[in-house]
C-alpha cells in the first residue's frame, strides 16, 4: 500500500482512517463496495477521490484484518 494515503487524526472524523486529503473513510469505501458499487460509481461519486485512494482503502483493511497494521500514519 502506497505509504501517507491513509491518514489518521483524531480531529477528522474522530480519529477514523481517512484517505489523505479527505474525510472519505476506509469504512465508507469499504461499505460501498461491499454494497455492490463499481469503483468506478464510487470515483463519480466523490471528485476528490482517486483509484490510489480506493486501493489503499482495501489495502489497508487486508493489513488490518491480518493484524499486521498499526495506526496509519499522520
Amino acid at each position: 500500500m502506497p505509504q501517507g494515503l491513509i491518514t489518521s487524526d483524531p480531529k477528522i472524523i474522530m480519529g477514523k482512517p481517512v484517505i489523505a486529503g479527505t474525510r472519505i473513510t476506509v469504512e465508507t469505501v469499504l461499505e460501498k463496495l461491499a454494497a455492490g458499487e463499481s469503483v468506478e460509481q464510487i470515483l463519480s461519486e466523490h471528485p476528490r477521490l482517486t483509484i490510489e485512494g480506493v486501493r489503499a482503502a482495501i489495502g489497508f483493511a487486508a493489513e488490518s484484518s491480518d493484524g499486521q497494521t498499526g495506526k496509519p500514519s499522520h
